[in-house]
């Protein structure tokens, strides 16, 4: 009563390090599933996907949900991968047109 004044506590549940984290982890490994992510990276899959969703919105991972059938059983998850990365040529044999490009130059 006597000058007792409710103030909000303001928590920053977001943080940017989990994120940071994902992000890395996907840059260093290329396209993962959400569940893969959790493991890795001790996050929980609840937490992986919140961030994951943060993260799309932001434009900063391309995400496709994902359905699949192992072993009679059904398996979703979300795949994703680092917005805008072109993952460098696998080494081996050239397609036909690579290989026409090249003489070309």
């Amino acid at each position: 009563m006597y000058g007792n004044t409710l103030h909000p506590i303001h928590l920053n549940v977001s943080s940017n390090e989990p994120m940071n984290e994902i992000l890395q982890y996907l840059k260093k490994h290329g396209e993962k599933l959400d569940m893969e992510i959790a493991i890795a990276t001790g996050i929980s899959l609840t937490n992986v996907r919140l961030h994951l969703s943060e993260l799309a919105t932001k434009g900063e991972i391309m995400t496709c949900h994902l359905i699949r059938h192992e072993k009679g059983k059904t398996v979703e998850g979300i795949s994703c991968r680092i917005a805008g990365y072109i993952p460098p040529a696998a080494p081996g044999r050239k397609s036909k047109a690579q290989l026409m490009g090249a003489d070309k130059g």
